[in-house]
Parts: C-alpha cells; structure tokens; sequence
C-alpha cells in the first residue's frame, strides 16, 4: 500500500507541469527587437545554394542591420556570411557562381555603399568599387567581368581630403515639376544613370549616349544584362517635352558598351514597370504593362514580353484581373513565374509563352513574394498567419520549408488565429477581411475591436504574419482588417471605383465589415476603436468624421485638407490627373477634405503622429487636424517623429509608436495596463 501511494504522488508529481503550467503569452512588445525579416533570396547559378537577407535589431545603435545568409538546397547548412554594425544587402550571385557580390556602407577605400564581394571558395569580402556617387544597383556581366551601376551625382561632393572641416550647406535650387520625394528628398536635375564598371582596371564609363545631368538627362533604372553579354535592357521615361508630367516608364534596351544608344522597346502611354527578365536564349524581355495611361494610383500590372531586337510587346496571361509580381523566366525559357494578389491572398502563378493556360502552383492560404529561380530550383519567401516569411523551394507545385529564423520565439507564443469575413453594403457591393480574435480569446464573450485600416490604397491585407495583428490580439482586442474599394487582389474596378470618390465608398465599406464583425456576437459593440497610416490614417478621419461609434481613433500619417496637401507632398501627378489643380476645382477639393471643413462633426478622441522627413503624406496633414481638432474641444495628441520618413526605420521609434497606441486606446475604453502586450 505504502508502495503504491508513493508511485501515485510521483506519477502526479509529473503530471503537473504538463497540465498545470501557465499558458504561453501572446506576442510581446519586447519581441520586437527580437524577431528578424528574412528577404531577397538569390539562387546560385547552379541551384546548389540559397543567398538572401536576414534584418535584425541592433539594439545598441537603435537601428536595423542586414546581414547575408545561405542555405543550401536541401536545406542543410544554413550559414551566416556577413557580420558587423553596418548591412549588407542586394546579394547577386556572379554568373559564373565563383564570387557573391553585396552592396554596404561598411568602412573601406569610399565611402558610402559600395559594391563588396565573397568568394565563394572563402575569405574575407573585398570592395570592388570606389566610385564617388550614389550607388543604387548593380548588375553582374554574363562573362563576371564587368559590372553595370545605376549611380546619381551627388548634389554637394564630398571632399577627398578625410581632414577637411564639413562645409556649410547650400541652397537646394530645384526646377522640377515634380520636385520632392519620401527618403530621396529635394529632387535636382541630378537623375540615376548607368555605367559599366570594368572589375580588373577599375574603369568607369557612361553606358548610354544620353548625358548623365542636366537638360536632356533621364533617369534610368533596373538595369539586366542579356545572358549572351550583348546588351543591356532597362527602364526610363523619356516623355517629351517633361518626363516628369507623365508616368510613362518605357522599356530599353543598348548595347553593352560604353556611349551607345539605346533603342526603345515599347510604347505603351503608361507604365512599363521592371524588374525586368531576359529569357535564357537573349530573344525575349519580360516585364509588367500597367493598365492606366494616365497616373497608376490604382492602376493594376499585367506580364508582357518584347522581342529584344525589336517587335510587337505582347500581353500574357491577360484573363488575370490582379496585380502580378515581377517576372521569372523557367530555365527552358518556356514560361514566366510570378505572383499573384488574389483576395486575401498571393499566389505563385506558371504563365507559358506559347500555348496552354496559366496555372496556379500554390494553393495554400498565405503569401508569396520574391520568387527567384535558377538551374530549374525555385525559391521564393512564404508567410501566413501564424508564420513570418522564410525561404522556401517550390518543386512541383509543393513548398518545401527550408529556413526557421523566427521559429524558436513564436514557438514560445500562443498566436491569435485569423479567419476570413465579409459582408455586403447597402450598395450590393460584396466587401471582404479578415477577423483575428484576441489571444485566450474565450467563447460566449464579447471582446473590443480594433478597426486596422491599411495603407495604399491599392493594398490589401491578406494572409501572412503580421506583428500588427499578433500585438493587438495579445494586448486583449479583437482586430479587423477589411479590404474596402480601392484596395487591390479583387479586380481592376474594384480598385478603381473611388477614383476621384475619397472617403466615400471606403467608409461604406468598413462600417459594413464592422456590423458583420458585431454580428458574430464576439464583439462589445460600445468598445471599439480605430486606427491606420498613410491611406489608413486618411480613411481614419474620414470615418471619424461620419461616425461617432468609436470610442478613440489613432490617425497615422494621414490628412484631411487637400488644399494645404497640393504641393507639399509628392503626388503632384495624382492631384492634377486625379483631381484637377485646386483653382481649377475647388469644389472636389472641399468636397473630399469633409473631415477638415466639418470638423465639428467629429467627437472621436483621436491621436495623430508621423515622421518629419515624410515626403509621402507630409506632418502638414496631421497637424492640421490636430489643430482643427484642438479648437473645436475634442481631445487629441500630436505625435512627431524626428528623422523618420513615411515608413519608419528606428527601432524605438516602432517600439515607441505601439506603446502609445495601445494607451490611447486603453485609455478611452478602461482596458487595464495588465492587458497590455507589453509584458
């Protein structure tokens, strides 16, 4: 008997912790600085291996780094390449597969980023350039001895003397209609150029007859040489008499050597968008054809191909109603891959060049982005709800997981579950999004909601792992994503029905979503609240202004006023194509700046923050309503970001940015701080 009692207590003993252990916590806020992005996969030229991006947290320097990884095929032998406090990104293999070249602003011979390469065989990365301007691309030559680099004059030089006393600035003179962009700033008459770049004497020389500043210079971009080395395609807009007045990027192509002239492809009076893709015999360039002649706000993309020499563009795949990714020839040069933005979802499509349908490879519910292929292996990055994108190889139709950065942490974390919703307007129109339900989220209660809206418009919110969503439902909220009019993976009319029509059919739409969401009986109809950035933030004050149901509001990067918008930021294209200049049509303008002209409708609590480099949406439109909302008696805070563009890069800024969110929030609907995901 004593035996027996003695076995049951042990066996109960271990019994416990397996029952009786405390359930695992949501995402945390502190997991910020700990999960990494992993991007941008490469694949060797004999498909043996993987190379791509893995950003990190550099808590210290309040920054992210990029460091290079590479993974063989099979899936072994996942190794760092790169370490240090700067990045190091833009991996592309040599075509020869001897070397891995990278750009990075680590120390060296220049400064600046620079092209930097590994050989494979071993040792340390050595700096294969020296050049004095900007460097934004870079292109391997098919026999690896030569590069082509996309580079822009700097505005003020630096000095060659490492001694000498910073000089003070100077004016910025500009004569550019469309003058100011987010990150690049004040735009000169200093345009991106491309020149080839010989490895062994270090030479550097124009490639194209078209001067490289001044008047008569283009921008171009996107550079890929053609497997046979004999010319080099790429993209610019060449409008006359002011390419600047039209979005009419065109595809080119020149031959590989220094000051020739190069030949325009297509003439399409829109967008001809890269990356482009040459086919393995050299014939074809693919690349994706907008749809819009006139501005491509919500325009979406098609593939095309063109014969290199010269010939008819021709559309493929032309039933697909969504947006595609960039194009990917297989290496019979047979078919193109690319991506698809289907609803809530993309997917990886196979297109053939001649003959037979297109065919969807993925079936799965999530996300698929950087597709790259080589030697017949097909890698790309996949996300879903419960998983942040890692590489994967796609074989047959089948995804085969191949890198687990992430894993280890959110195996420690109980993730919130998303599910699909959807709901139909008063207008007939069919309007879906995604439902994720609080972590621990009980059944038979009633949780707050939190509206999400995205940013675009021409975006969508779909299926992948997002830290917004994970942060919210672990702070205690149910969150709702809808994707309203405008958004993109539902159609071209879709996307284009609120042309000139802001604020309207979005609002219809997102209060729709919300009865639905109410109606499932899991949501406290009296705490909800509402958020967004950039296109969010604006339909936030929208919503604001024609709803009182919320109990707070945080506007991000949005504006109410397009008056005092025209000029500010950079969508001088959209405004005049879209809108009209304001003299010209003052009453569109009022009519869709209604949160502004009748702010005393608005009663909502509202926060409203951004960056002050933010060329995109500029603080302009936040402080307006900010104000406006300060004088009428309704609460709000002003939040300004210094040194932070449209999306933000420094780290405790991010941090920052969630912190006030959820005690805004909790603030005006009593949530206790034991709640918050911060723990």
């Amino acid at each position: 008997m004593r035996r027996g009692l003695v076995c049951t207590i042990f066996l109960s003993l271990l019994a416990f912790p397996l029952y009786g252990q405390a359930p695992k916590p949501g995402l945390k806020i502190d997991d910020l600085n700990q999960l990494v992005h992993v991007g941008d996969p490469k694949v060797s030229p004999d498909g043996k291996q993987i190379v791509y991006t893995v950003s990190r947290v550099d808590t210290e320097e309040d920054k992210n780094v990029t460091e290079l990884w590479m993974v063989d095929w099979d899936g072994s032998n996942n190794l760092q390449l790169t370490y240090g406090t700067e990045s190091a990104s833009s991996p592309e293999w040599s075509p020869d597969g001897r070397y891995l070249a990278f750009t990075s602003s680590r120390p060296g011979r220049a400064k600046g980023s620079q092209v930097w390469v590994l050989d494979r065989r071993g040792g340390e990365a050595r700096q294969v350039t020296e050049v004095k301007q900007e460097l934004s691309d870079f292109c391997w030559s098919p026999d690896a001895k030569q590069l082509v680099l996309t580079l822009r004059e700097k505005d003020e030089p630096e000095s060659d003397d490492k001694n000498a006393k910073p000089k003070p600035p100077k004016p910025i003179v500009i004569d550019r209609y469309h003058f100011k962009q987010d990150i690049e700033g004040y735009l000169t008459d200093k345009h991106p150029q491309l020149y080839l770049f010989d490895i062994a004497t270090k030479k550097l020389s124009k490639l194209t007859s078209s001067p490289a500043t001044g008047t008569g210079s283009y921008e171009e971009h996107e550079a890929e040489w053609s497997p046979d080395g004999t010319m080099i395609g790429f993209v610019s807009n060449q409008s006359q008499p002011d390419p600047d007045r039209v979005e009419n990027d065109d595809v080119f192509v020149v031959d590989a050597k220094a000051g020739a002239t190069p030949r325009k492809l297509t003439t399409f009076p829109g967008q001809d968008h890269g990356p482009l893709a040459w086919s393995p015999d050299s014939k074809l360039i693919a690349y994706r054809q907008g749809l819009s002649e006139h501005y491509t706000a919500y325009g979406s993309t098609r593939l095309a191909v063109v014969p290199a020499r010269g010939g008819q563009p021709e559309l493929k795949a032309t039933s697909i109603d969504n947006n595609v990714g960039p194009p990917v020839f297989t290496a019979d040069g047979k078919s193109l891959l690319t991506t698809v933005t289907d609803d809530r979802v993309v997917y990886v499509e196979d297109v053939p060049l001649t003959g037979g349908a297109s065919k969807r490879l993925t079936e799965e519910i999530g996300t698929a982005s950087g597709l790259a292929a080589a030697a017949g292996h097909v890698a790309l990055l996949w996300s879903t709800d419960s998983a942040d994108s890692e590489i994967y190889s796609l074989d047959a139709g089948r995804l085969r997981k191949l890198t687990s950065h992430n894993d280890a942490l959110l195996a420690q974390r109980t993730l919130a579950t998303t599910e699909d919703i959807a709901a139909k307007t008063k207008d007939g129109t069919d309007v879906h999004g995604l439902l994720t339900m609080p972590v621990g989220y009980q059944a038979g209660t009633k949780a707050p909601l939190l509206l999400f809206i995205h940013g675009g418009p021409t975006a969508q919110d779909e299926h992948r792992f997002t830290v917004d969503r994970q942060l919210f439902a672990s702070h205690g909220f149910a969150v709702l994503n809808v994707n309203y009019r405008g958004s993109a993976g539902r159609g071209r009319e879709y996307s284009e029905t609120i042309t000139a029509d802001w604020g309207d059919k979005e609002v219809a739409d997102l209060l729709a979503v919300v009865d639905a969401a109410v109606a499932t009986g899991k949501i406290d109809a009296e705490r909800m609240v509402v958020g967004g950035w950039s296109y969010g933030g604006i339909s936030t004050d929208y919503l604001i202004a024609s709803t009182t149901r919320f109990k707070a509001a945080s506007s991000g990067a949005g504006t109410a006023n397009l008056f005092g918008m025209y000029g500010a930021d950079e969508y001088i294209l959209q405004y005049d194509n879209e809108l009209g200049p304001p003299w010209k049509n003052p009453e569109t303008y009022i009519k869709l700046s209604y949160p502004f002209f009748h702010v005393e409708r608005i009663k909502t609590p509202t926060l409203f923050m951004g960056g002050d480099k933010d060329f995109n949406v500029t603080l302009v439109g936040g402080e307006q309503m900010y104000q406006a909302l300060k004088s009428v008696g309704v609460p709000a805070e002003l939040i300004v970001y210094p040194g932070q563009f449209h999306g933000f890069t420094r780290p405790s800024f991010i941090r920052d940015r969630y912190e006030r969110w959820f005690a805004w929030y909790d603030k005006y609907l009593g949530m206790k701080p034991a709640a918050s995901a911060k723990q």
